[in-house]
């Protein structure tokens, strides 16, 4: 099975609980195939946790959820190291320890708790005990939040939003689609997820990613965006290099779940706001949002 047709089947198994979301589930499914991480943002009950699980379902490998809270610690994520009855130490391992994790709520979570999936997100591993402990091929973290500051919720600090590789919006359903929702709901009962992938099949889809070309012109155009966002009057902090290695990785995972084995242009347009958006730091006094500038800055280009 190809990544065009195994995307085609999951996204069909997906449509069993979710009404509409076409292009989240697209993106979330390039997150997968780019061997990254994504972070889903709305207000609750916009379908943000039912679409992560709907993912790992059609996937046969190990799935866990943190539900992240004011006092969640890193242990509760890492695990613990204990002794045994012969005096051995061992190493109980956490949630994090899974093939995709669900990050319920990120934003709730304590500083102190947010800086211990650091190391994971980026080196997908942990340290505990002096061990370094590897994390299970493949790991993909899904993240939700709810939007700042609305019941307890504190923005996500710059250097751990910025390991996501995509910040993808989850907006309100449209009138059809809600009630396409209540339907799905009425019928979940008999609703039966397939399993489409193995783990090494999402492996192999990541490799074969990589060999996905890109021209000097599609490269030109994603160094030339990520600078723009750096000189933009309205912008206070723009986007790192990491930028321009998650366009490099989603681009070429979109290409092929399309069939295709050279990045466009195209591509790039598309994906510029779920992977610049929560890069950029926008002037409070500016009055123009950061998908605003995002759409500046491509009808210049």
């Amino acid at each position: 099975m190809d990544t065009r047709e195994a995307y085609l089947k999951v996204e069909e198994e997906l449509k069993k609980h979710i009404a509409g979301k076409k292009e989240v589930i697209e993106m979330l499914f390039i997150g997968l195939v780019a061997n990254g991480h994504v972070l889903l943002e709305g207000v609750p009950g916009v379908a943000k946790t039912t679409m992560s699980k709907a993912l790992a379902d059609t996937i046969q490998a190990e799935f866990k959820r943190i539900q992240c809270l004011p006092d969640l610690t890193p242990i509760d994520i890492i695990g613990d190291v204990y002794t045994d009855e012969n005096n051995e130490p061992k190493f109980n391992k956490g949630p994090i320890f899974t093939n995709i994790l669900l990050m319920d709520e990120l934003n709730r979570a304590p500083p102190k708790t947010m800086g211990a999936f650091l190391e994971a997100l980026e080196e997908r591993q942990v340290t505990i005990g002096g061990m370094d402990m590897q994390l299970p091929r493949p790991f993909m973290a899904v993240a939700t939040q709810n939007p700042l500051r609305i019941e307890g919720t504190e923005p996500l600090p710059k250097v751990l939003a910025d390991r996501f590789i995509m910040k993808i919006d989850v907006g309100y359903p449209s009138i059809e689609e809600e009630e396409q929702m209540l339907r799905l709901k009425e019928a979940e009962y008999r609703v039966v997820t397939q399993k489409i992938l193995t783990t090494q099949d999402v492996i192999n889809m990541q490799k074969e990613a990589k060999t996905v070309t890109m021209s000097d012109d599609v490269a030109k155009f994603i160094t030339s965006l990520v600078d723009a966002t750096r000189k933009e009057m309205h912008v206070v902090m723009g986007a790192s290099p990491r930028a321009d290695i998650a366009f490099l990785n989603c681009a070429k995972a979109k290409a092929l779940i399309e069939g295709r084995k050279e990045v466009s242009q195209e591509d790039v347009r598309f994906l510029a706001k779920p992977v610049l958006s929560h890069r950029i730091v926008v002037r409070s006094t500016g009055g123009i949002g950061v998908n605003g500038i995002i759409d500046g800055l491509l009808a210049t280009m």
